[in-house]
């Protein structure tokens, strides 16, 4: 198998996460889901009760909240097609602790980079909205925005889904 890594883009309910499942589930019979999402709270529980009806019994699926990067390295060179949903809410997870968001980002650019096999990378496009009213919803816009710059440098095929439908913004690399 050729290493591959493919990057996912989408606004809030955009059909970003069931692309990259309907990509990953067309390419294995046994993908490896990889969750950064944590339950503060009931509508968060049931976001994550949906996402995790959506995927059959096929799947394997991991949380990895924070230590992304080590997640991803652990199923490198398996041949594994793996799908990380999503890095936003990974994003928001380091900024909550206080994290050195440019050493994380550059950890996971690494493993990204490391990777053998297919990934498959999801994150929300929040610089399309209007600027927010507060310095940490700002930061977050920030830093959200250099986190996807990252990753679409470092993917082969970059995707931005838009009402259901997939755009191709990068192929093959170039």
């Amino acid at each position: 198998m050729t290493a591959s890594t493919h990057f996912v883009l989408g606004g809030a309910r955009s059909g970003k996460s069931r692309h990259a499942q309907g990509m990953a589930e067309a390419l294995s019979d046994r993908p490896v889901f990889i969750a950064t999402a944590e339950a503060w709270d009931d509508e968060m529980r049931d976001r994550i009760a949906r996402h995790r009806a959506d995927r059959d019994t096929r799947w394997h699926s991991i949380d990895a909240p924070r230590a992304l990067a080590e997640a991803i390295d652990a199923h490198s060179g398996s041949g594994a097609v793996v799908l990380v949903d999503c890095l936003t809410l990974w994003a928001s997870n380091l900024m909550l602790d206080e994290a050195d968001m440019d050493h994380a980002t550059g950890k996971l650019v690494e493993a990204i980079r490391r990777f053998e096999g297919t990934l498959i990378l999801v994150a929300n496009e929040v610089g399309f909205g209007i600027v927010p009213d507060n310095a940490l919803a700002r930061r977050f816009r920030d830093v959200a925005g250099r986190i996807n710059q990252a990753v679409a440098a470092a993917a082969d095929q970059v995707t931005l889904v838009v009402a259901g439908l997939p755009v191709t913004i990068k192929s093959g690399g170039a």
